[in-house]
C-alpha cells in the first residue's frame, strides 16, 4: 500500500513539476536539460567549435542542450558531440551515438577509436549507478562511476578542458571531491535549481588539468 501511495505522490509531483512542463514545451527529452543549462551558464562553458563527449547520455536531453549551443548559422553543427549510453537513444541530428557500457574496456576502446586522438573541450556525465539503498555499497558504486569519468577526462581533455559529473552527497562524497582536486586546478560543487530538493545529487565541475593529470 505504501508503495502505491508513493507512486501516486511521485506521479502528482512529476505532472506538476514546472521543469517537466518546460521540457515538454521546449522539446527536451527530460527535465535534466535544465540542470546542464544552469551549470553551463554559471560556469560560462561551451562555445561553438567545441568537442564534447556525453557519458550516460540517454534519453538525450544533455546532448540536445549541447547541440543547441554548437549549432551555427544555417543550422550546421559547429563542433562535435559523441554520446554514449548502455541504453538505446533516439537519434539527434549531428550527434554520434555509441551504445555500450562505459565500464567495459571494449566499449571504451570503441569510443577512443571514434576520437582518433582528438582532444576534448568538455566531458559531461549524468551517469548514475543503480542504487541498492545499502549505503556502503552505493557509495562505492557512485565513486566507481565518478572515477571512470575522471580517468576518461584526464586522458582525453585539452589542458584547459572541463568535466561535469553527477555525484551524490553522503558517504564517500568528500573523497570524490578530493580525488578530483588532485587532478584539476579548480573543482566546484553545483546544485542546480532543477535538481529536486529531496535529491542528494550534486554536480562537480572540474576545470583545468593539472600538469601531472594530462596524459
Amino acid at each position: 500500500m505504501a508503495k502505491k501511495k508513493f507512486s501516486k505522490n511521485w506521479v502528482h509531483q512529476h505532472i506538476n513539476d514546472p521543469y517537466v512542463k518546460q521540457a515538454q514545451q521546449k522539446g527536451y527529452r527530460a527535465r535534466a536539460a535544465f540542470k546542464l543549462i544552469e551549470i553551463l551558464e554559471a560556469e560560462k562553458l561551451l562555445r561553438k567549435g567545441d568537442r564534447v563527449v556525453d557519458l550516460g547520455s540517454a534519453p538525450g536531453s544533455w546532448s540536445q542542450v549541447v547541440r543547441e549551443r554548437l549549432v551555427g548559422d544555417g543550422g550546421v553543427l559547429d563542433g562535435r558531440i559523441i554520446a554514449l549510453d548502455l541504453l538505446p537513444m533516439e537519434p539527434i541530428a549531428g550527434v554520434e551515438f555509441l551504445q555500450g557500457d562505459f565500464r567495459d574496456d571494449a566499449v571504451l576502446a570503441q569510443l577512443e577509436e571514434m576520437l582518433q586522438g582528438e582532444k576534448l573541450d568538455l566531458v559531461i556525465s549524468d551517469m548514475a549507478p543503480n542504487l541498492s539503498g545499502v549505503s556502503a555499497a552505493d557509495s562505492a558504486r557512485i565513486q566507481h562511476v565518478c572515477d571512470l569519468a575522471l580517468e576518461f577526462a584526464c586522458a582525453h581533455l585539452k589542458p584547459e578542458g572541463a568535466l561535469i559529473v553527477k555525484a551524490f552527497h553522503g558517504s564517500g562524497f568528500s573523497q570524490i571531491v578530493e580525488t578530483f582536486k588532485t587532478r584539476f586546478k579548480r573543482v566546484v560543487e553545483r546544485k542546480p535549481k532543477a535538481s529536486r530538493d529531496k535529491s542528494s545529487e550534486t554536480f562537480l565541475v572540474a576545470r583545468g588539468l593539472k600538469d601531472e593529470a594530462a596524459s
